[in-house]
Order: C-alpha cells, then sequence, then structure tokens
C-alpha cells in the first residue's frame, strides 16, 4: 500500500490538477512582537484568500499569538492578542464555513514552567471554538487530539518543547492512527531540522520517526522554522511551513530567505496527491520548489526534496 501511495504521490506533487477530494491549507507562525494585538496587513490578505480557494479544513501549525515573554504577560493582554487573532484569522474562516484544526505554539502555549496561564488560556480559547470535526480521541483538545476527514487520519501532537514528546502522546497516537488510509501529523516543532539558527530546535526523536514508520503515518506538518520546504525520509513526507508573521528564515544550506507563504495539500481518493505553497504579498504566487535544496543535510537527518524522494 505504501509504494502505491508514493507512487501517486510522486507523479503528481507540486502539479496543478483537478478539483481535489480534499483541500487543506496549513498557516504558521502568524505572530509579530511580543503581547502585540495587531498583526501585519499581508495576515487578512492571506485569510481572504484562503477562504476564496474554498479549502475543506485549514490547520494552524501554531505560534497565533505572541507570547512566552518574561517577564510574563498579565491575563488581559494574553486574552487580548486571542480577541485580535480571532478577529483577523478564526472569525472570517467560521463565517466562511471552514473549521480551523491548530496546535499549540512556544509563544501560545509554551509547556515550559511559568507559562502555565498561558496555556490554560489557550485551552479555554479554543474548547470555546472547538471545530465540528469526526474526532477519534478529543479528550485533551486542543493540545493533543485526532480527527479523520475525508478518509485521511489528522493527529495534533503537543510540541512546544524541545525533545521528544511530554507525557503518553505516543502511546495514544498509536491508538487513534491504527487503520487502513493515509495518516498526517502536525505540530508546532518540526521531527527533524530545517532551518539555519534552529537547528536544535526540534523534536529530534528517533523513536517517534519509528512510530511513524510502524504504524504508516505518511505526513508530518510543523511550524517554527518559518521557511517551507517540502521533505521526505524514509516514506514519510516532513513538511515546514513557511511563517506568515515576523521572521522568515534561511534553510539549511541556503542564503536567502523563505518567503512570506501558506501551503495547499490536495488529497485524490484519499492520497495525498500535490504539496504547493503560495508567497505574499497576494498568496497567488507557488514557490518554485525546484528552486528549493535538492536535500537538507544535518547531523540529525538528510530530508529530500519531495518530488526527488525515491
Amino acid at each position: 500500500m505504501r509504494s502505491a501511495f508514493w507512487t501517486v504521490l510522486l507523479s503528481l506533487v507540486l502539479l496543478a490538477g483537478p478539483a481535489s477530494a480534499l483541500r487543506v491549507v496549513v498557516i504558521s507562525d502568524l505572530n509579530g512582537s511580543y503581547g502585540s494585538t495587531s498583526y501585519s496587513k499581508r495576515i487578512p490578505v492571506s485569510i481572504q484568500r484562503i477562504i476564496a480557494l474554498r479549502p475543506d479544513l485549514v490547520i494552524s501549525t501554531g505560534d497565533m499569538v505572541a507570547g512566552q515573554r518574561k517577564p510574563v504577560l498579565s491575563e488581559g493582554e494574553v486574552r487580548a492578542m486571542w480577541a485580535a487573532f480571532h478577529r483577523v484569522v478564526s472569525d472570517p474562516l467560521s463565517r466562511a464555513g471552514i473549521p480551523l484544526a491548530v496546535t499549540p505554539g512556544n509563544h501560545d502555549a509554551s509547556a515550559y514552567g511559568g507559562f502555565e496561564g498561558e496555556r490554560r488560556i489557550f485551552g479555554e480559547e479554543w474548547r470555546a471554538r472547538k471545530p465540528a470535526l469526526r474526532f477519534s480521541d478529543d479528550s485533551d483538545y486542543p493540545f493533543f487530539y485526532a480527527f479523520e476527514m475525508g478518509g485521511v487520519r489528522f493527529a495534533s501532537l503537543d510540541a512546544t518543547t524541545l525533545g521528544p514528546l511530554r507525557g503518553d502522546q505516543m502511546a495514544r497516537l498509536s491508538r487513534v492512527v491504527a487503520g487502513s488510509g493515509p495518516a498526517v501529523t502536525f505540530s508546532h516543532l518540526p521531527l527533524w531540522p530545517f532551518a539555519q539558527k534552529r537547528e536544535r530546535e526540534i523534536i529530534g526523536d528517533p523513536a517517534l520517526e519509528a512510530l511513524y514508520h510502524k504504524l504508516g503515518v505518511d505526513l508530518h506538518l510543523s511550524g517554527h522554522h518559518h521557511a517551507f520546504y517540502p521533505g521526505w525520509k524514509d516514506g514519510v513526507a516532513y513538511v515546514s511551513q513557511a511563517c506568515l508573521g515576523g521572521g522568515p528564515r534561511v534553510l539549511i544550506g541556503e542564503t536567502v530567505r523563505s518567503q512570506h507563504a501558506f501551503t495547499i495539500l490536495e488529497f485524490e481518493g484519499g492520497a495525498l496527491s500535490s504539496v504547493k505553497a503560495y508567497a505574499g504579498p497576494d498568496f497567488r504566487t507557488p514557490i518554485q520548489t525546484e528552486a528549493l535544496p535538492a536535500q537538507i543535510k544535518t547531523g540529525k537527518a538528510t530530508l529530500k526534496r519531495l518530488d526527488l524522494a525515491k
């Protein structure tokens, strides 16, 4: 089954095609400076463009607001940031009937000590806006949770601290991903490095990679590294998102910063068929994947560019 999946993927990835059975847009790292209650003008432009594309689902891979500051922001300041995010992002998507699935970023709900209040507020904000999805595990929503859409199994991983996943997430992932059909995980931190000066800011756990192989996970989406790269390693695709907010970064081995962009995933017949990123300022221009490095190589892992995967 995995061989057939990758045959379809590699023949269609990054090529325009007919309307898909499932279209998913991925946004990431929208925040600005600490405590900010305003967003770059590119954010509402990107959201309106996403709405025009009529996706079935939008996933955010974290850092929607700008917390994790010391001295710690007050509850009122954190609530004001979330009100701004909802006004610019959540509410327009909701009015358009597009569900938004979020996962915590370190600036949203850091699990490091001292930010317990921000994690509590994150939970309260998103439980009040829980999307109408077909959940298979929502007991810890909006941190770790899982749902199914269009024959694809999705799981949010709570990854806001460096190193292996905290708690019982590995065991729970084994339960919710068991079965047939493609499986997609999404988290803020990536499993492997993508961007310069963030090489150590990863999950970096070979046990999680081994679990992906055991469970047949096909795709891991991540943020935090602020650079778009569709990578592949040993049968699993790892796609790093560009940022929409401040601080685009440089891919490992490159010299030019990544563009602001969002990612579009297309699934045909239950299989991933296309991965593209569309860059600002109008978010109509695809990033030319062929211009990205053929591979990203570090001491942790070597990721081939997805269209070159074999």
